[in-house]
């Protein structure tokens, strides 16, 4: 759940979610939103009570309730107390009165940050939070995604234009929402081989000059609409930051981190494009084994380092790259997107529109 205007707190290596402000009483007195911090199992809950109360409950959200876990003395309007809370999952705590609240503060669970469970690297060591966006909220948050309208997506008899609209770019029940549909007013674009008039928009998002990192672990959640038909295309994928890096695709880079086609029902297909007239080669520079349903929610991760990329599918190693190529030492930015099929998954009417994918969350590691 995220809270309005929440704090991220980082209190002795571990984040604490807080609400600010204070929440009073008819009478005037108040309790300061608790400070906390984990040590182990054990939390230290800090604040400030103004009034003349000269206890304060701590008290822990079970369900639609509260429950009182410990009583501590206030002196000169401040309390401390420590109390035990799990390590494995979220907390919620609050300072009471008899007569006031405060407002809540969340603890998260040990090893945990702003992205959740920190992953554990090869070494044993821990990621760290760079990137995340659960969708919680009601509109998309432009200071992470901007809306695609350069692009185009399928073939020149059914291709897509990519608009900034609310039908094709939305969120909405904890999920970004991002479609391909049928128009009844034409409209045009431009991209590529295609142009021209036609009936279908679409929608994509990508992170363009508001982030982008060199290697880490990149992953995003999401789910398609299920078809037994050829015509659409849903990919994660990413490309150089133009701010720091140059050149001529693919020599450029390209990470195509997921594609998913519906000509193949079962399957996700990565792709990495680093050379000129370079052949598709499979556990090189593409896979065919990443099994992928779908209408069913798969999670795709980018593990990346300076020597080595590897793709999994739902936790399954199904590509791994070790060209150490230029191409890959360079910031690259994200990209999510609903597209109508190219040559070969070209959309024929027969799979249903409006199509959407639905992105659960996108969270980025270093």
């Amino acid at each position: 759940m995220k809270f309005a205007l929440a704090l991220l707190l980082a209190l002795t290596g571990t984040f604490v979610l807080a609400q600010p402000s204070e929440a009073r009483s008819g009478s005037g007195s108040s309790i300061s939103t608790p400070r906390a911090h984990r040590d182990g199992s054990v939390v230290v809950v800090r604040g400030r009570v103004s009034g003349h109360a000269r206890s304060v409950k701590i008290q822990k959200r079970v369900g639609r309730h509260w429950k009182t876990i410990s009583r501590t003395k206030v002196y000169r309007g401040a309390y401390a107390a420590r109390v035990r809370t799990s390590t494995r999952t979220s907390t919620t705590l609050r300072a009471a009165t008899t007569t006031a609240a405060s407002r809540t503060v969340t603890v998260r669970p040990a090893g945990s940050d702003s992205c959740g469970t920190r992953p554990a690297k090869a070494d044993g060591s821990l990621w760290s939070c760079s990137f995340v966006d659960d969708f919680n909220g009601t509109s998309l948050d432009r200071s992470k995604w901007t809306a695609q309208t350069q692009f185009a997506s399928g073939v020149q008899a059914t291709h897509a234009c990519y608009v900034d609209d609310p039908s094709v770019i939305n969120v909405s029940g904890g999920t970004l929402n991002l479609t391909v549909r049928k128009v009844s007013t034409p409209v045009t674009c431009s991209f590529g081989s295609i142009s021209g008039p036609t009936s279908y928009i679409g929608g994509s998002v990508f992170t363009y000059r508001l982030f982008s990192q060199q290697y880490g672990r990149f992953e995003a959640r999401f789910k398609n609409t299920a078809s037994s038909y050829q015509g659409l295309h849903e990919a994660f994928w990413m490309w150089p930051d133009d701010r720091y890096s140059s050149g001529v695709w693919p020599m450029s880079g390209e990470i195509d981190v997921a594609e998913v086609y519906s000509y193949y029902q079962n399957l996700m297909i990565p792709f990495l494009h680093y050379g000129y007239g370079m052949p598709v080669t499979p556990t090189v520079n593409t896979a065919w084994n990443c099994a992928a349903s779908r209408g069913v929610y798969n999670t795709y991760t980018l593990t990346w380092s300076a020597s080595r990329l590897q793709i999994d599918v739902n936790g399954k190693t199904c590509l791994v790259n070790t060209s150490g190529d230029a191409a890959f030492q360079k910031p690259y930015i994200m990209a999510l997107t609903q597209a109508l099929g190219a040559t070969g998954n070209e959309y024929d009417g027969r799979a249903p529109l409006p199509a959407t994918m639905n992105v659960d969350y996108v969270k980025v590691w270093k």
